[in-house]
């Protein structure tokens, strides 16, 4: 089996999941992993599904036909990961909107080292005041040689920067 990563963009509508799982079905393909969302009108995801080595090329193929009914593809080999010795991070960010504050949070973490595994980030009004609140969440994977202390240490400076709430803690491995 060949794991690979499929990203997927069209205009909303009933359907386009459905579009994509036939394909991968009628392969022999297994969806192993996904996510995906509404965003400002369109529907985007992106998955992981295994499909035997000989249907690969027959897969690809039957994804791309799905262009004409307005649902873009990508379609990467996966490769296969390497463990590292490393520690599960969760980090919530919870700020007033302005531009920056994924670029400034996510130099602090590349500059410590840190991996992110998943990133959810959304809008939303702030109790009585209808101020636009801008909301995160991380799940993240840090060197197992950078102290936790330090890590919180660091984000901490950046909050009092950027005027956002930052909160770190250890994730479980199986979240």
């Amino acid at each position: 089996m060949i794991p690979l990563v499929l990203t997927f963009v069209g205009d909303d509508r009933p359907g386009l999941v459905n579009a994509v799982s036939e394909k991968i079905a009628a392969f022999g393909g297994t969806w192993l992993e996904s996510r995906s969302a509404r965003l400002a009108g369109k529907f985007a995801g992106i998955l992981l599904v295994n499909v035997p080595d000989a249907n690969v090329h027959a897969l690809q193929s039957a994804l791309r036909g799905l262009a004409p009914v307005g649902l873009h593809l990508t379609i990467e080999r996966g490769a296969v990961e390497e463990a590292k010795p490393s520690r599960l991070i969760n980090l919530d960010i919870l700020g007033n909107e302005r531009p920056g504050i994924v670029r400034d949070v996510t130099q602090a973490l590349s500059g410590l080292g840190v991996n992110i595994e998943e990133f959810e980030s959304g809008l939303e009004s702030a109790a009585f005041t209808g101020v636009e609140m801008f909301r995160a969440h991380a799940r993240l994977s840090a060197p197992k040689t950078l102290p936790l202390d330090d890590l919180r240490k660091a984000l901490e400076r950046l909050a009092g920067e950027i005027m956002v709430d930052l909160t770190v803690g250890e994730a479980d491995r199986l979240a």
